[in-house]
């Protein structure tokens, strides 16, 4: 008499996988195992779920007179703040409430005028309910920035200018995160992070073919210090995918906004060139 073979369940036969944002494929420009990238608004965007998201880093525009592409980077500083509270607001939506935000902003800026840029920024903030937890110093060691003296040895106007720019460091409800996970960062490193100015240098636009770069180092020490293996990251102005490439390197699931179609595309063919994964398609994508 023959054995019976049990039936295999297929629920047991599944695989495991980390949760998800929720996805609206009309948006979701490219997806592979540990990213996404949507071609949309971070203001207007319903592509992502209401309180998903563990951490944000991001590098928005500056309102330098910046030639990107869509965005007009020369706006009003009224208008400039008012465009900082929509999205400043849009992020705070997504993130849980012990998610944290990493916030890359100048100290000032004097182009078109001088502005307390941070203040300004970090006060935007903490209105839309952010609450502040800390400032990080970035010496980018950029000495071009030095390059307005104002009256050359002499009090009559002179102009101080620091070659630095900053991480401010923003929680939602609680700092102290709401369930264990795993962190992957070693002793050394934790006290190098944990000290509030870091030294290293910025990135080439030219290697990169994006007018406003940041180094993946800036990200992945954001990462690293302030989420655990397996959390999603958002950055909401992806540009040339930074961000999304140091959530694959330090095994994290990384979540990509840019209303620019073009630096879509780029984020795309630099996360494939730099971090050698492929596209998933959307037909794959909707089997799982």
């Amino acid at each position: 008499m023959k054995k019976r073979r049990k039936k295999t369940s297929k629920v047991r036969r599944r695989k495991i996988r980390v949760s998800e944002p929720s996805i609206n494929y009309n948006n979701i420009y490219y997806k592979n195992e540990k990213v996404y990238i949507y071609n949309d608004d971070i203001i207007k965007t319903n592509s992502i779920s209401d309180g998903s998201i563990d951490l944000i880093v991001t590098s928005p525009p500056y309102n330098v007179d910046i030639k990107y592409g869509k965005y007009d980077d020369r706006m009003s500083y009224e208008n400039y703040l008012k465009f900082t509270k929509e999205w400043l607001t849009a992020c705070y939506r997504l993130a849980k409430d012990d998610g944290r935000f990493c916030l890359n902003i100048p100290l000032d800026k004097n182009k078109g005028g001088q502005q307390s840029v941070c203040a300004d920024i970090t006060t935007i903030a903490k209105k839309v309910g952010w609450q502040y937890h800390s400032t990080i110093i970035w010496n980018e060691q950029n000495i071009s920035r030095r390059t307005a003296w104002g009256s050359w040895l002499s009090a009559s106007a002179p102009y101080v200018i620091a070659p630095v720019e900053v991480i401010v460091v923003l929680y939602k409800k609680q700092w102290k995160k709401i369930k264990k996970g795993k962190s992957d960062i070693i002793k050394k490193e934790f006290l190098e992070l944990t000290n509030g100015v870091w030294t290293f240098m910025g990135e080439s636009k030219k290697r990169i073919g994006h007018p406003a770069p940041f180094p993946v180092e800036l990200p992945r020490r954001c990462i690293k210090l302030f989420s655990f293996v397996g959390d999603t990251i958002l950055d909401p102005f992806v540009g040339s995918g930074t961000t999304l490439i140091a959530c694959i390197k330090t095994d994290r699931i990384g979540v990509g906004v840019d209303v620019d179609e073009s630096y879509c595309e780029l984020a795309k063919k630099r996360i494939i060139k730099e971090c050698s994964v492929t596209q998933l398609t959307l037909a794959s994508i909707a089997k799982k």
